[in-house]
């Protein structure tokens, strides 16, 4: 009866033991010190030198949850999405964080093998006009060429905003990007609709009209892009939910009533095998989220994207992470 008694008392033991309670996806990351991301490659989000090293937004989300779980010396390693077999590395399991959108999700049959979790960025299907149009809304372009990718994110958007407003304009359907660009610089269409971060790239490039461009702050429509895990460990699942939140709800200001920064969210988490101070390292990893987005998209790059839909619940925005009442 003692042997049997410490039998069970050893088999407890061992089922709340903090060893016990990572999961297959956690173990290998701290096995192997590296954490895998990938994601479709997007301007701001992610891109990628000539000399093959990608840096962006979602680089710097993976770079910090991998902060919570790995030592000072740990790897990231980022898989580009640029076609159907790459995405094998979500159906397989190779990658430990996917930033996909739904449609991706959908059109590569990803549903039974990702768990959604919280919303990295909400891209913007928007539209682009040059500096001297007196276009400010949607609306003041019924009637207009608009240029467009067909059977692009922006081709239903778009033909959907309009009928949806009794409007209409003139349909400038390309099947190249070059090909569209090319018209919106010589004016053959006097706006085009795209992707927010694709039109932040392309009005870099002012094409042989010099041609200064404008992105209409009122979207089309918007969608978001999540931090999706894999089915096979709810607890690093909940690790990556909790990073983001944290990196998210860090950019909170400290006042005499609520605490600001990483003590904004103040949520240890011991049963997820976390460490003590493992916010304070995933902020300090790359920063809140608000500094990444600054340095990645907005007015510290290249491309000087409004955060918009990405801002702050206080500021309008729709980034509005789970708080402490």
């Amino acid at each position: 009866m003692r042997l049997f008694v410490a039998l069970v008392s050893l088999l407890l033991f061992q089922a709340v033991s903090p060893d016990s309670w990572a999961g297959p996806v956690l173990d290998r990351i701290k096995s192997q010190g590296v954490i895998r991301c990938g994601a479709v490659s997007r301007p701001g989000l992610v891109d990628v030198g000539s000399n093959h090293v990608a840096r962006g937004l979602l680089l710097d989300i993976c770079r910090a949850i991998g902060a919570a779980v790995l030592p000072p010396d740990g790897r990231l390693e980022f898989h580009q999405y640029d076609s159907s077999v790459d995405f094998d590395a979500v159906r397989n399991g190779a990658d430990d964080i996917f930033f996909l959108s739904a449609s991706e999700i959908i059109e590569e049959n990803l549903a039974g093998k990702v768990v959604p979790g919280p919303t990295v960025f909400h891209q913007s299907i928007s539209v682009m006009v040059p500096e001297s149009s007196k276009a400010q809304h949607l609306a003041d372009l019924a009637g207009e060429p608009i240029c467009f990718i067909q059977g692009g994110n922006a081709d239903n958007r778009i033909e959907a905003w309009f009928a949806h407003n009794k409007l209409d304009f003139v349909r400038m359907g390309y099947q190249e990007d070059v090909e569209m660009y090319d018209a919106y610089n010589a004016q053959v269409c006097h706006a085009m609709a795209a992707e927010a971060t694709t039109l932040a790239k392309v009005r870099l490039t002012r094409g042989v009209n010099d041609v200064h461009s404008r992105i209409i702050e009122e979207p089309i429509e918007a969608f978001p892009i999540v931090a999706a895990t894999g089915t096979s460990d709810a607890e690093w699942s909940a690790i990556v939910a909790w990073s983001v939140h944290t990196l998210v709800s860090a950019g909170a200001p400290t006042t005499h009533w609520v605490a600001g920064g990483a003590d904004s969210l103040p949520v240890e988490a011991p049963e997820l095998g976390l460490t003590k101070g493992w916010r304070e390292r995933v902020v300090m990893a790359a920063g809140p989220y608000d500094a990444m987005y600054g340095r990645n998209l907005g007015d510290g790059s290249i491309y000087k994207l409004s955060r918009g839909l990405n801002g702050a619940w206080r500021t309008g925005g729709l980034m509005l992470p789970p708080h402490a009442e």
